[in-house]
């Protein structure tokens, strides 16, 4: 994020560079950098003659070159955005020549998700060189709490950690789907406010008892009824609670509780740090713990393991009602 603010700084000031080449897995600040420039750099005079979009998909790296090359029309730059730029993945190393000396009037904004340059080829050294590369890398899950904090904290909000898991269980990683939820909880609520469970409940729609965080932390407290209501709930809402992602939550819920019995300091910094959670739910580990030793654990990974193949239809007939009662009982027992 601070990188990101950088560029967006030295374009404030009026320090642009001839070249954005963009790329990584993450798309949300590509997107996020992209749109800083097509919308502040030009007047809305300015854009009329001198603002072009291009998809990769209908033009050549040449398309691009002949019209970078261009001089702006009434104005002191051109912009040239291109979008899917990673569709040129196989040609984009023919912009070496360009990039190597660019126009100075033109600012050219490359967006190549999902993929990135080879850093030992040319490109990618001239366009560092001459311009920015930016690469966006997709956030482990476990970072995805403290970026939502630091959003929210930077519009005067704040947002509970269970809260914040509660999101992170239900979209995944993806920055932009959850940046769209918390722009609309802004929208909702006043500012200052601390952002609970019953707001993501209300809002958006997830459940604040019945959900992958709270069966995690029934099992961990061996609370089989519990469990076994949010299993029945899963069953009957199975388009928002797909086996496969609460298999995968288990297992990194596991993982976790293996990783904390091999530590030898178990103090709340350590754990929070080496597990990579929010110190708030450390005592939740430790709980779980005393009701699954480490060789307990090990065989619920195993079983983890082979309930992720089954859930994929593989090997087995089972329906993924059956398969999650299956395996909670066997987890519980």
């Amino acid at each position: 994020m601070n990188e990101v603010n950088q560029i967006v700084s030295d374009i404030k000031s009026g320090n642009a560079k001839p070249i954005y080449f963009l790329m990584g897995e993450e798309s949300y600040y590509i997107d996020k950098i992209s749109e800083y420039i097509e919308k502040n750099v030009l007047s809305e005079e300015e854009r009329g003659f001198n603002q072009m979009v291009l998809y990769g998909r209908d033009v050549t790296v040449e398309d691009i070159v002949s019209n970078a090359k261009r001089f702006p029309m009434m104005s002191e730059k051109q912009v040239i955005i291109v979008k899917e730029a990673q569709d040129l993945s196989r040609s984009i190393e023919k912009m070496v020549s360009y990039a190597e000396n660019p126009l100075a009037s033109t600012i050219l904004v490359l967006n190549y998700k999902y993929k990135t340059l080879d850093k030992r080829k040319k490109l990618y050294k001239v366009a560092s060189k001459h311009g920015v590369v930016f690469e966006s890398k997709k956030l482990y899950e476990n970072q995805v709490a403290d970026w939502i904090r630091k959003v929210l904290n930077g519009k005067n909000y704040q947002m509970e950690p269970k809260a914040a898991q509660m999101l992170v269980e239900f979209l995944g990683t993806d920055l932009s789907k959850i940046s769209n939820e918390l722009d609309k909880l802004m929208l909702i609520l006043p500012s200052g406010t601390i952002i609970n469970p019953i707001h993501i409940e209300e809002n958006i729609g997830i459940s604040k008892d019945f959900n992958n965080f709270e069966l995690r932390k029934a099992i961990g407290n061996k609370n089989v009824l519990k469990a076994n209501r949010i299993i029945n709930y899963f069953s009957n809402n199975p388009k928002n609670n797909p086996t496969i992602m609460t298999v995968s939550l288990l297992n990194s819920y596991f993982t976790q509780l293996f990783l904390y019995h091999g530590l030898k300091d178990k103090s709340k910094g350590n754990v929070a740090k080496n597990l990579g959670v929010n110190p708030y739910f450390v005592d939740d580990y430790v709980i779980a713990a005393r009701s699954y030793p480490m060789r307990k654990v090990s065989q619920i990974i195993g079983l983890l393991r082979e309930a992720d193949v089954k859930s994929k239809g593989v090997g087995a007939n089972i329906s993924q009602s059956d398969l999650l009662k299956e395996l909670l009982f066997k987890i519980m027992h």
